[in-house]
């Protein structure tokens, strides 16, 4: 593998995971395709497509990081296949506020393809990081 080519996925990933914390819009739209889509367990059951959900949720601070956060990628994987990239890891987000520090952590996955020369977010898919149990649903 390239290792330039890993570090400019690695940081765009990165400026990417950055952006939604930090509300940066533009550098999140630089980062991602229009056509996005995402599994989110924790915000629908559904897959969710599109830039014009996470745009509002990231311009009313839906991540509610505020300043003083980090993010670590635990157990961090690349596979390069030409101008496709997918990466996996384990995301963690720590958080300092009022109520002391607090970690959250799930499953992540994401593909990123290769345009004009730089990697951009097509998919995401997230999954509970503890054992979610087989149980159907409610409704």
């Amino acid at each position: 593998m390239n290792a330039a080519e890993e570090q400019a996925v690695w940081d765009t990933v990165h400026r990417h995971l950055q952006a939604i914390f930090s509300q940066d819009l533009d550098a999140y739209r630089e980062t991602t395709r229009e056509d996005l889509s995402l599994y989110e367990w924790f915000v629908a059951p559904h897959r969710m497509d599109g830039l014009d959900f996470h745009l509002f949720m990231i311009e009313n601070n839906w991540a509610k990081a505020g300043d003083a956060y980090r993010y670590d990628l635990w157990e961090p994987r690349l596979q390069l296949y030409g101008d496709t990239a997918v990466v996996s890891y384990t995301f963690m987000l720590t958080t300092s506020g009022e109520n002391g520090v607090s970690s959250q952590s799930h499953n992540e996955s994401r593909v990123l393809v290769k345009e004009d020369g730089r990697w951009r977010v097509a998919h995401t898919h997230k999954s509970p990081a503890w054992a979610a149990p087989y149980a159907t649903p409610a409704n």
